[in-house]
């Protein structure tokens, strides 16, 4: 599901009409997030325009309207050791890309 409007390429016309962008599926996000989590990407790159899933259809992944859906919550003590949160769009092979997190031991 996408958490904010920046997550998904068409938020206005996809809110409250499509599942994983409706009200409920974002306040619970929220709530996950709200127990102390860490959006480990977002933490990285607050305003940072990055999807992981794009739609099969019209041309979706080619034209960037995509979504990002795939994440790695990190709890608050590793915040500190984290260092890398990315986004992997130029791999293909699926309708998600890949997503790597890196933390500092």
């Amino acid at each position: 599901m996408a958490h904010r409007p920046i997550d998904l390429k068409n938020d206005k016309t996809n809110y409250n009409k499509t599942a994983g962008y409706t009200q409920i599926e974002i306040d619970a996000l929220q709530n996950t997030l709200d127990t102390g989590l860490i959006d480990s990407f977002r933490h990285l790159h607050p305003d940072e325009i990055a999807y992981t899933y794009w739609s099969y259809r019209f041309k979706a992944r080619e034209r960037n309207t995509g979504w990002r859906i795939d994440y790695f919550l990190i709890s608050e003590s590793l915040v500190e050791n984290l260092t890398s949160s990315e986004i992997l769009s130029d791999i293909y092979g699926s309708d998600h890309c890949p997503i790597s997190l890196e933390i500092d031991t």
